[in-house]
């Protein structure tokens, strides 16, 4: 029998945890933080947890002997596999004891670890020692006789993957986090042609999208940018997740047709840096002309010391306050602030190109921000395309792949996915902290 217990992801889209046991083998699926959760007790940088006793006290990590590294107990999995470096899929992953292997593609590594050597570390966040086992597309990964098959997936993050996983008593699939309509398709073609290529028992499948899904594209989302920029005559400022580098490729792009500089953050540039060691990205070359590299004045890291020895392309806020009409600044919540020094001149505008408030790409308090652009007289502009698949899209995928059991995860409408298949496709709801034989 081969079962799976939801510790996360059920009814709600983030903080992805599965366990699956096959005969004597476990391995955990994911290991993500659920934010929307984590607001409810704790909120940066004023009240953070201090060790694991809030977060199980709150249930934001399951209640498990022989994962975590505060605890001396014996393992009781054999390894974790990651399907991209999301938080709500990877967040907790360094609570894991460091003697159980991590599985992730060779991008989300160095992403995990650029996200490592540029953040302040604390209880919640230090990837020091863990064990990382990495992987491309065709590799055949063996855990103690289950066989997974990682397959790549487009998303709104480099190095996302699916999983085929062969166990002793047949096939099952997990989709992790994908889309059709993104900058690279065919990976997801090439996932969803093997997975129907294999009649899975078992379908663990995300489904984000299932309400409130619009249609667009990073085509869409390149056409509209440029529309804006070009009739904008101050400064731009925009904001996207962090690691979305098709969105930084789109905003690259539109910088480079209307003339203007794409100023960054060190810790973006850094890991721009990190990822150019995959020639199959197509990253853009930060040190390029079209880049400024913010040079904050007061540097308390040694990293940043040691980093920005590394461009010539720098400025200051104060230096690019005075060139406003050549500029889009990429710039976080955290970085508010800087419109303060900016003083951002008339006709300027503010671009929020991430998912919707509460997600995993919007933790952001979204009435807060629009306070300060009005404060400022800043318009908003809503520009994105979504990382994850549409519903008419899913339909087809699933149509394809014809999974005897599918089980939605990763979204707020489980019902609403199950009304929306019928009777057509035997979808079966998980509960949280529940196991459910898919075998």
């Amino acid at each position: 029998m081969v079962e799976m217990t939801f510790y996360g992801g059920v009814g709600e889209v983030g903080g992805n945890m599965f366990l699956l046991r096959d005969r004597d083998t476990r391995v955990i699926l994911d290991f993500g933080m659920n934010y929307a959760t984590r607001r409810n007790f704790y909120s940066w940088p004023a009240l953070q947890p201090r060790d694991e006793r809030g977060l199980l006290d709150f249930g934001l990590i399951p209640n498990l002997t022989g994962v975590y590294q505060y605890e001396e107990s014996e393992p009781s999995i054999d390894a974790v596999f990651l399907t991209h470096s999301h938080g709500d899929h990877s967040g907790y992953v360094s609570l894991i004891k460091r003697s159980i292997p991590v599985y992730c593609g060779e991008t989300t590594s160095l992403i995990m670890k650029a996200l490592d050597a540029t953040g302040r570390r604390t209880f919640e966040k230090d990837l020091r020692g863990i064990e990382w086992r990495t992987f491309r597309t065709g590799e055949r990964l063996e855990i103690d006789g289950v066989v997974i098959l990682p397959v790549h997936v487009d998303h709104s993050v480099p190095g996302a993957y699916g999983f085929i996983i062969h166990t002793s008593e047949g096939t099952i699939v997990y989709t992790g986090d994908f889309r059709t309509h993104g900058t690279k398709p065919m990976l997801t073609e090439d996932f969803v042609r093997r997975a129907a290529e294999e009649s899975p028992e078992a379908v663990i499948c995300e489904g984000t999208n299932i309400m409130q899904a619009r249609v667009s594209s990073e085509k869409d989302v390149e056409v509209e940018l440029d529309s804006v920029v070009a009739s904008t005559p101050k400064i731009v400022l925009a904001s996207f997740g962090h690691n979305d580098i098709d969105r930084l490729r789109t905003f690259y792009n539109v910088a480079k047709k209307n003339d203007r500089y794409l100023v960054i953050s060190l810790k973006q540039a850094y890991l721009l840096r990190e990822l150019q060691k995959d020639q199959r990205l197509d990253v853009p070359d930060v040190t390029g002309d079209r880049f400024i590299i913010l040079d904050e004045e007061k540097r308390k890291n040694r990293w940043e010391r040691e980093e920005i020895q590394k461009y010539g392309n720098t400025k200051t806020i104060a230096e690019i306050s005075r060139i406003q009409d050549k500029i889009i600044y990429i710039m976080s919540q955290f970085d508010l602030n800087d419109l303060v020094e900016i003083r951002p001149e008339a006709g300027s505008v503010y671009i929020y190109s991430s998912s919707e408030p509460f997600t995993e790409e919007g933790e952001i308090d979204f009435e807060r921000l629009k306070n300060w652009l009005a404060c400022y007289g800043l318009p908003l502009y809503q520009i994105h395309a979504s990382g994850h698949v549409m519903p008419h899209q899913l339909a087809e995928v699933i149509r394809r792949v014809k999974p005897k059991k599918l089980v939605p995860v990763h979204t707020e409408y489980p019902e609403t996915f199950k009304k929306y298949f019928g009777k057509n496709v035997n979808v079966e709801l998980p509960t949280k902290n529940q196991t459910m034989k898919l075998i």
